[in-house]
């Protein structure tokens, strides 16, 4: 069976809806948590897939948690061996940092709700990213930003607040600014506890996590089948190009 290491960093931000469509999909999650005292595993090639998820802490400040310098070297040894890694939100961050990248805070200020991002031309010939619409719905919820990409990676989406949205860096690691994994309990958590910076934004945080809410049967039709997709190229199946042979 394929097997994926998930990394979490926080109890409010788990694997949510990507566990279950990777489950879904004939993947067996190993998920470890290391904000509750689990140890991160040395080496990730015992593994087919690494899922690396959100969290509120600073990829840019290995002191905002214990864990941070392990999970960046984890994201390392992914990249290097081509395991198939994705990383969501502080994921996309730390893989971006692991690698050469730059994150910090974000100079306008917090991105929240739902929002549109669009792909770059890159994207259409991307294993994950080819049949995603031009601009897909994502939820946002951050207030760093990766504001240089690793060297060598490959922009695949951007927004009209941060650039770097998602990216791809070798062949099979991908790194999504954004949130696709949010069932309404997790959106609702961030409305009445993460709210301080849409507050100074002049935004009411709870009614801004339930517009989210309402757009998120849009947000699984549109990434579930990515979700699905990169489990397949965890199987070592992924898209398949027919050649066209001349007489």
């Amino acid at each position: 069976m394929v097997s994926a290491l998930v990394i979490t960093h926080s109890p409010t931000e788990g694997v949510g809806n990507v566990g279950d469509w990777l489950s879904g999909a004939g993947v067996e999650l190993v998920v470890v948590e290391p904000w509750n005292g689990d140890e991160l595993p040395a080496d990730v090639t015992a593994y087919d897939a690494l899922v690396v998820m959100g969290g509120p802490q600073q990829a840019y400040d290995d002191a905002s948690a214990a864990w941070l310098p392990a999970t960046k070297e984890l994201l390392r040894q992914a990249v290097s061996a081509s395991v198939p890694t994705l990383g969501i939100c502080l994921g996309a961050q730390l893989l971006a940092e692991a690698t050469g990248g730059r994150v910090e805070k974000g100079a306008d200020g917090i991105e929240a709700g739902a929002r549109l991002v669009a792909k770059r031309d890159a994207a259409w010939d991307d294993e994950l990213f080819a049949d995603v619409p031009f601009t897909p719905t994502v939820v946002q919820w951050h207030e760093d930003a990766i504001v240089d990409l690793p060297p060598g990676a490959v922009h695949l989406a951007a927004s009209s607040r941060y650039e770097n949205q998602a990216f791809r860096l070798g062949s099979c690691a991908w790194g999504l600014q954004f949130h696709i994994e949010t069932p309404p309990e997790m959106v609702r958590h961030w409305g009445a506890h993460y709210g301080r910076a849409v507050e100074e934004a002049g935004l009411d945080p709870v009614a801004l996590a339930e517009k989210v809410v309402g757009e998120l049967p849009e947000v699984e039709a549109c990434w579930r089948p990515v979700v699905e997709r990169f489990a397949a190229v965890a199987a070592g199946r992924g898209r398949v190009t027919l050649l066209l042979l001349e007489d």
